[in-house]
Formats: C-alpha cells, structure tokens, sequence
C-alpha cells in the first residue's frame, strides 16, 4: 500500500466530495430537495464530512488492489464507474424504495446526474493519482498460448 496515493486519494475525493454535495444539495438545487423529502432534518455537516472521508479511504485504498488493463486514467475510470454504480444503487434506489418521493424520476434523474459528475471527477483524479509507474501493457499476462 502505498501511503502517499492513500492520503492523497482520500484527500482528492473528500475535496470533491464534499464541495459537489454542498453546493449541488444545499446551494443549487436544496428547494428541489426540499421538495423531494431529501432533508427531514437540518443535515448535520460534520458528520456527512465524517462518513465521506472514511468512503475516501476505503476507495483509496480498494483502488489499488483491483488490477485492470488500460492507462491510469482508464482504470481510474472503470473504477469509479463500478463504485458509483454501487453507491447510486444504496443512495438514489435505496432512498426511493424507503421513502415516498415525489416527481420519483427527477430524483434519479438529478441524483444520477450528481453521482456522475461526482464519480466521474474522482475517477480521473485517481487517474493522476496514479498515473506514475503504470504501464498501457500488461508485461505479465495471466493466459499466454503455448
């Protein structure tokens, strides 16, 4: 594990985590929230701030144990799209599924499009995260003809 790529990585997606949700959820779009049900409460900052640094260092650090082919940053990619896929399924379908929401499709619309850009950004900085030391070519395939 490299720790260097785990602060930073966990710095990069708390950074872009946590400005997007703020200025996405509470300064452009909080009466359409609002609206949703999506606050039932004041939402408590310091904690939200909390659970995403600890998804920052959990991503950070499963990042680099997943082995795929391709750039840095189309791993960064690849990676991000399956971890914001998991996290759209537990936070937009999950908050449906518990909730009476109204106009349902603008939800998953506007969440979707939030979970893309969020996802999206943190895949590419991963990418520069890790761009040094990773190779285009695998020079160990796992299958090679005989």
């Amino acid at each position: 594990m490299n720790t260097k790529n785990l602060i930073l990585g966990t710095f990069a997606y708390t950074i872009c985590t946590f400005s997007l949700a703020v200025g996405w959820h509470l300064l452009l779009f909080e009466e359409r929230y609002e609206a949703f049900g999506y606050f039932e409460q004041e939402p408590d900052i310091l904690l939200g701030l909390l659970a995403i640094v600890l998804q920052g260092v959990l991503l950070s650090t499963l990042f680099p144990m997943l082995k795929t082919e391709g750039t840095a940053f189309w791993r960064g990619i690849k990676f991000a799209l399956v971890a914001g896929a998991f996290f759209w399924t537990s936070h937009v379908l999950a908050f449906v599924a518990k909730q009476k929401v109204p106009e349902v499709s603008a939800f998953i619309g506007m969440e979707t499009a939030y979970m893309l850009l969020q996802f999206g950004l943190f895949g590419l900085i991963l990418g520069v995260i890790h761009r040094e030391g990773t190779s285009d070519v695998d020079d160990h395939p796992v299958c090679a003809d005989s």
